[in-house]
């Protein structure tokens, strides 16, 4: 089967994995999902990943979900840019999420990376999402 929206899938299954108390959830792999992931990893929002062969060919990431107190670190997860409408942002237009206490994750021509990465590279591009 496939998806019309892989990272929407990937931002899904999360939300629903901290809602529900889980400490991993799967998902399908990909180098886009996996690059939101080595960002969501590098600010702090989630333990970590691996990604893992279960056949010939077909990869998977467990994604490990990070706590704090009890409470998911992940607040709010919400996806920006859609299959059907793309967003994309300037260097100078690029959103502050929750006044600088949350982060957009963004597309840009060097790579996945987040608001405050992409500020100091001065390089604009897609927002994939916000996280907080």
């Amino acid at each position: 089967m496939s998806l019309s929206d892989p990272l929407g899938d990937l931002l899904t299954r999360i939300r629903n994995g901290q809602r529900a108390g889980k400490s991993t959830v799967a998902s399908p792999s990909s180098r886009l999902r996996e690059n939101v992931l080595s960002v969501l990893q590098r600010e702090g929002y989630i333990r970590g990943y691996s990604a893992t062969e279960e056949q010939a060919g077909i990869r998977s990431l467990q994604v490990e979900l990070k706590y704090h107190e009890g409470a998911p670190v992940i607040r709010r997860i919400d996806r920006v840019s859609k299959p059907g409408r793309r967003v994309y942002s300037k260097i100078k237009d690029l959103p502050r999420v929750y006044n600088g206490l949350g982060i957009a994750i963004l597309s840009t021509p060097r790579g996945v990376m987040s608001d405050a990465e992409a500020r100091a590279a001065n390089v604009g591009g897609e927002v994939l999402c916000h996280v907080f």
